[in-house]
Parts: C-alpha cells; structure tokens; sequence
C-alpha cells in the first residue's frame, strides 16, 4: 500500500509541474539604465608643496544625479603603443626616483582627483601632471562591489553589458 500512495503522491507532482508557459511579467527596477558616464580632457594637476601631492577638483555636471549611497569609479586614459586604454584608478607607477599612485576622493558634487609619492614630486614630469583625460563612471555602490562584474578597465565593464547614460 505504501508503495502503490507513493506512485500516486508522485504522479500528482509530475503532472502538476506541466502545462503552458503563462505570460511574462513586467520589466524589473534593475532594467535600463544604471550608470551614468562622463569625460574630462586636458585636465591638469597642480602641485602642492605643503602636502606633496599635486591635485585638481573636478564638478560633476548638473545633469548627473549622485546619491550619497552611489560609487564613482575613476579611469584614466593610458595609451601603450597606439592603443588607448582607460585603466581604474588607484594606479602606481613605479620611477627611478620612487612611486607615485594617481587616488581620489568624491562627493555628489565633485571629485578631487591626486597624484601622491614617496619621493619629492616637485619635480614630477608633465606627462603625468597635464593633458590628462579621465573618465568618470557613476554607479550604484551594490553594482561595484559585485565580484562578478569586472571594473578594472572601461572597456571590460561596458563589455559585461551594462548600460550607461554618456553626458
């Protein structure tokens, strides 16, 4: 008897798992658009003494929207043998005189962007201080730290299909 309740019991699951596809549902809040991006060219870092560091502000434009809860992810242009590249800062270079690392801090309303060393950077070669072009990525701060989606350079988080707003 057991044996012939469990056939039964087990006939009823199948059959009830079976039948047409209902009708699909509405868009999730996740759809569309979740980033925005922009660019800055010709940026130039001034240097200064009392810390040792160069820096330069940068305004979000008005048009962008960030929420305190929102991450923005820095990527400065690198070109290496005619191929641009836009890599995610902190980045190091590593010199003859020492190492100097390109960070930065934001607030919704601006990005202060900094070249700090280990070494007297009064001194620092322009073509790490001007005519620089960032671009700046503003996300929701879950998106960011998803390990599965790669930040490390522009090209490989457009290439995990996401979408942005370009201003």
């Amino acid at each position: 008897m057991k044996k012939i309740t469990l056939y039964l019991l087990t006939l009823v699951f199948i059959t009830a798992c079976t039948g047409p596809r209902g009708p699909e549902g509405p868009p999730g809040e996740g759809s569309g658009v979740i980033g925005q991006t922009f660019e800055y060219e010709d940026i130039k870092f001034d240097y200064e003494p009392d810390f040792n560091m160069f820096s330069t502000l940068i305004d979000v434009p008005d048009e962008i929207e960030v929420l305190e809860s929102d991450a923005i992810l820095v990527y400065r242009l690198e070109i290496d043998n005619g191929a641009e590249t836009f890599s995610l800062i902190p980045q190091n270079f590593f010199l003859d005189e020492g190492t100097i690392q390109y960070v930065y801090n934001h607030t919704p309303s601006d990005i202060e962007l900094i070249i700090d060393g280990d070494f007297d950077l009064s001194n620092l070669g322009t073509e790490f201080t001007d005519n620089q072009i960032f671009r700046f990525v503003v996300v929701p701060a879950d998106f960011a730290n998803d390990p599965t989606i790669n930040i490390e350079s522009f090209s490989e988080l457009i290439d995990s299909g996401i979408e942005f707003e370009e201003f």
